[in-house]
């Protein structure tokens, strides 16, 4: 017997029977024998065979797996999402094939064309911040694959949605900062055709127009990682008007401001400010702890799972189901303390 996984084929010349035999006698078809059956099965057993479930996909119109697109599995937010996907999956006894596009579209193509092939029968899509067509995500819809996006959406694509309330989480953040004692606050966003960049923004320009502060050009930057968050920060701390607070589009970028505060020997946060946006491993890994966002990425990728399983169960269902998870502050050392007022 050869090493390595066996097919059916090795069951087959083992056995000394055909190989569409053991295929039937492996999926309990009654035109083959008890015994046949019994036979094959305990091989396929004692021979640790598994099934190739793309070539069973191929003969159907209807697999039990599951495709996710997301940005980069070494985000924080992006791997936890998983992890809530791939609870319910194994809850419902289906698959998932995960591809990430490293915010390349063009990868992000190849991504839907890869999970076409593999038949799968149903896909959840957290998009690249470098698409700008659609037509890959509406080519999975022509193909008869339910899409669900999630965090990063399609507006453009008429599907269901898995999303953080980010206007209400930023406000609230914004908010917070301000009832602190701190009256001009940047910025620090992501590209702007990104809907979560969009309700980022104007939850932060809701807040300071709730408060009656001004509303000041300069101060809102579009940077969405650690570098651009150092180097923007650094830019704005050693100007002539210098900010008292940062509200991040992310942790990541967070702790870049961190870095250029500390770098510049600023008290944090006597003197500034600073608030990230997820609540990722990195927020309690600085000195100090990032006050911060939560988003619950877990509750993200369940809730997306469970809308695409009604899809896949209901093929008819023709209206759009949203979800929306709430987020929550979490107050730490880079913010002043209410009580401390």
């Amino acid at each position: 017997m050869k090493k390595g996984q066996i097919t059916i084929k090795d069951i087959a010349k083992e056995l000394k029977i055909s190989a569409s035999t053991v295929s039937r006698a492996l999926n309990n078809n009654p035109d083959i024998s008890i015994e046949t059956r019994k036979m094959v099965q305990k091989f396929a057993k004692d021979h640790k065979y598994k099934p190739n479930s793309m070539a069973m996909n191929l003969r159907s119109k209807h697999s039990n797996i599951i495709g996710v697109i997301v940005p980069e599995l070494a985000n924080h937010f992006f791997s936890s999402v998983l992890s809530g996907i791939e609870l319910i999956a194994e809850e419902h006894d289906y698959q998932v094939i995960v591809c990430q596009s490293l915010e390349e579209y063009t990868k992000e193509v190849r991504n839907v064309q890869t999970l076409i092939k593999a038949r799968v029968c149903g896909v959840l899509i957290s998009q690249s911040k470098t698409t700008l067509e659609y037509d890959h995500f509406q080519e999975l819809i022509d193909n008869d694959i339910p899409i669900i996006f999630f965090d990063r959406i399609c507006t453009g694509i008429d599907t269901g949605k898995v999303v953080v309330d980010d206007y209400s989480g930023t406000l609230n953040a914004t908010e917070y900062m301000i009832k602190t004692g701190c009256k001009k606050i940047a910025f620090l966003g992501a590209p702007t055709h990104l809907e979560i960049s969009k309700n980022r923004k104007n939850g932060y320009l809701d807040a300071l127009r709730k408060h009656h502060l001004p509303i000041t050009e300069s101060f809102i930057c579009g940077a969405d990682n650690k570098q651009l968050g150092y180097e923007t920060a650094k830019n704005l701390l050693l100007s002539d008007n210098r900010p008292d607070a940062f509200m991040c589009m992310n942790d990541y970028t967070a702790s870049g401001v961190l870095v250029a505060a500390k770098e510049l020997k600023i008290k944090i946060p006597e003197e500034i400010s600073i608030c990230g946006f997820s609540n990722s491993n990195i927020s309690q890994d600085t000195d100090p702890m990032l006050t911060t966002v939560d988003q619950y990425p877990v509750r993200v990728g369940e809730e997306a799972m469970k809308l695409i399983l009604e899809k896949v169960n209901n093929a008819e269902q023709k209206d759009r189901k949203n979800k929306i998870i709430k987020t929550e502050l979490i107050i730490r050392d880079t913010t002043k303390h209410l009580d401390n007022q």
